[in-house]
């Protein structure tokens, strides 16, 4: 039985299967289906790269570098100590209360000291008016009175110096070796330095106290600006002119 020859074949010749399109220019290559269950496999995606210009999130177990502030919510990153606390203003200045109170005690006693010798001294002087002033007793009088009030000016020189030598020792001895003076231990406050996390040391420590007893030179104005310019640092760190000087931070334990 014969066929009549297709139109599209007339000659009957053997027909080759067909080729896909090879891709060229301008035409993309499609990528064959996934093995599955008739439905393509998605590619897992990948997390979009960090642009310039914006923060990376934080992967665990990341710190952040020495000095920076967390979120101005008074926490701070310090070498060797980790995030810690900044010390309130608050409690500055109760910790300085306390210390006020400590040094007072001792200045009263040294003053309470000195004024005793000098009483004892002015006791000691006789009235010259009992005496006739062409005698010789009343020259002796009069000059064993200003050996008196000699001897009540070199007391109170000493009494200032001793209480300048006890401040100085106080406050700068403590804070450099023990990071702390008293008031500051009672408010559980330490000075330490910002780079290494340690305590400020005799340089560090010797220019934090020098600064403001260089300001109480002027009416005490200079050294009550010191101590309130914690307020006029817009870094976060409440560092005042002192704390800046010396390179330090006061910190809650």
């Amino acid at each position: 039985m014969s066929y009549p020859p297709d139109p599209n074949n007339p000659y009957n010749q053997p027909q080759q299967p067909q080729q896909p399109p090879q891709p060229g220019y301008g035409y993309p290559q499609q990528a064959p289906p996934a093995a599955g269950y008739g439905y393509p496999q998605q590619q897992p995606q990948q997390p979009p790269a960090a642009a310039y210009g914006y923060p990376q999130q934080q992967a665990y177990g990341y710190q952040p570098m020495p000095g920076t502030i967390q979120a101005n919510n008074g926490y701070i990153n310090i070498a060797q100590l980790g995030t810690v606390k900044l010390a309130t203003m608050g409690q500055r200045f109760l910790a300085r209360l306390i210390d006020c109170l400590a040094v007072g005690a001792v200045i009263a006693l040294v003053m309470a000291l000195g004024l005793a010798g000098a009483l004892g001294i002015v006791k000691e002087t006789d009235d010259c008016s009992q005496y006739s002033y062409g005698s010789i007793s009343y020259s002796d009088c009069v000059q064993q009175q200003n050996d008196a009030a000699a001897g009540i000016f070199a007391t109170m020189m000493i009494m200032v110096a001793v209480l300048g030598v006890f401040n100085l020792l106080y406050e700068w001895l403590m804070v450099s070796f023990v990071g702390a003076t008293l008031g500051k231990m009672a408010m559980g406050l330490r000075v330490v330095k910002e780079s290494t996390g340690q305590n400020p040391g005799l340089g560090g420590g010797f220019i934090r106290f020098i600064i403001p007893i260089v300001g109480a030179f002027v009416c005490y104005i200079g050294a009550l600006l010191v101590y309130l310019s914690p307020f006029f640092d817009n870094s976060g760190k409440l560092q005042g002119w002192h704390d800046r000087a010396a390179g330090t931070l006061v910190i809650k334990k």
